[in-house]
């Protein structure tokens, strides 16, 4: 294949497309996801249902138990799903929060620089040294623990990262011609920033948003475990986690499945986060 003038979009891919654990992760998380909307639909049993005659069974297809269920003879099958979808919505949304809260601070950091560019630097420096467990922790407990809460405590303190990313390719990149050239031509900082800048960004947030999105559901899995996340009836992994661990020697399956979920989960970002790393390097031929 002639290579001349392809983008490095195009090179990136063709590197990811070699990446065959990147490409299989990639299909699992497909998979699950597709599983924690559609498959809940396909079982006799909601979230809520208590089988009185089938408490604490490990899995059994002949009830449609597939996980078994747990103490209160709910269907774990469902419940983990439904947990996924929770985790899974968490970790999407707060990300977002936190990518268009980065990613904006850190362009118009690394634009402007100078004073501008060094107070708003220390302000993260500041944000930095706050325990951000302890005011998550403490924002619950006076907030209460909402899903929206959630969604805002971690996305708002996840963007700090992303800033110092997107500030220091944001140095770089107005010192380039197609900045200058901009420039030249009369057009505003917002459309440099916003249009030239953040634009050629792309596979640097991409790399971002795969390895904060495990990040941010093991947050709420801690958070979950520690019972400080969602509440019922909603439930997440960590939750179903923190349920599982208190009756592992009674009914290990309730531990052992929405576990799995969760570190299948975030094992497959992680390697495709390291894929995507790896197709984006420039040092890479």
């Amino acid at each position: 294949m002639n290579e001349t003038g392809m983008s490095l979009r195009h090179h990136a891919w063709l590197r990811l497309k070699q990446n065959k654990l990147a490409l299989m992760s990639g299909l699992f998380l497909l998979i699950v996801i597709a599983l924690v909307i559609f498959a809940p639909f396909i079982s006799p049993y909601d979230g809520e249902f208590i089988d009185w005659e089938n408490m604490s069974i490990p899995p059994d297809f002949a009830t449609s138990h597939y996980f078994g269920t747990d103490m209160m003879g709910r269907d774990l099958f469902v419940r983990t799903l439904q947990g996924g979808r929770i985790s899974l919505l968490v970790g999407f949304v707060a990300t977002i929060v936190s990518l268009i809260i980065g990613v904006s601070y850190g362009a118009i950091a690394g634009f402007y620089g100078g004073k501008i560019d060094s107070t708003m630097m220390r302000i993260v420096d500041i944000l930095y040294a706050l325990p951000f467990m302890f005011i998550v922790i403490v924002l619950m407990v006076l907030f209460g623990q909402h899903l929206f809460l959630i969604f805002a405590a971690i996305g708002g303190y996840i963007w700090l990262d992303m800033a110092r990313i997107v500030r220091g390719q944001t140095l770089s990149l107005k010192k380039t011609e197609f900045i200058e050239a901009a420039f030249a031509i009369g057009a505003s900082n917002n459309t440099i920033i916003f249009k030239h800048i953040v634009p050629n960004l792309f596979g640097i947030v991409i790399v971002y948003i795969t390895l904060t999105i495990p990040q941010v559901i093991l947050v709420e899995s801690f958070l979950s475990f520690l019972g400080l996340g969602v509440q019922e009836p909603l439930t997440s992994w960590g939750a179903l986690v923190n349920e599982g661990a208190a009756d592992m020697e009674i009914a290990p399956w309730s531990l052992l499945f929405p576990a799995s979920f969760l570190a299948l989960t975030l094992f497959c970002f992680n390697f495709i986060g390291d894929g995507l790393r790896d197709a984006f390097d420039p040092k890479e031929k």
